[in-house]
């Protein structure tokens, strides 16, 4: 039997398995409501700097901060918490995106 990977714990916050990198790097913005949010490269690596406010700005012009009316599934109520993941590629590399209310985050695989 070929051994792999055990699952992840769906009772472990995803916040306390991914902490913040020591050398994250946060890229700051307003949304044209006024409301402060970010794009966290938690990579580690040191992504160009270009590409992250271009990523920032992506996601203003987007509206995929603030609230959402709709939740990514298709239900109709607001979810104070949520967070939406998704992948993004820069370079070669493919890293997954995380989008909470006011922040974004760049992760590793």
């Amino acid at each position: 039997m070929e051994s792999s990977l055990p699952l992840p714990d769906p009772n472990i916050s995803f916040d306390q398995e991914n902490p913040l990198h020591p050398a994250a790097v946060r890229y700051l913005a307003n949304t044209p409501q006024g409301k402060s949010c970010c794009l966290i490269d938690n990579t580690g690596r040191h992504l160009p700097e270009q590409d992250c406010r271009d990523i920032l700005d992506a996601l203003i012009e987007n509206q995929l901060f603030g609230f959402r009316t709709l939740s990514a599934q298709g239900g109709d109520t607001i979810d104070l918490a949520r967070r939406e993941s998704s992948h993004i590629q820069i370079g070669e590399q493919l890293y997954r995106l995380i989008v909470y209310r006011y922040e974004a985050r760049i992760e590793n695989f």
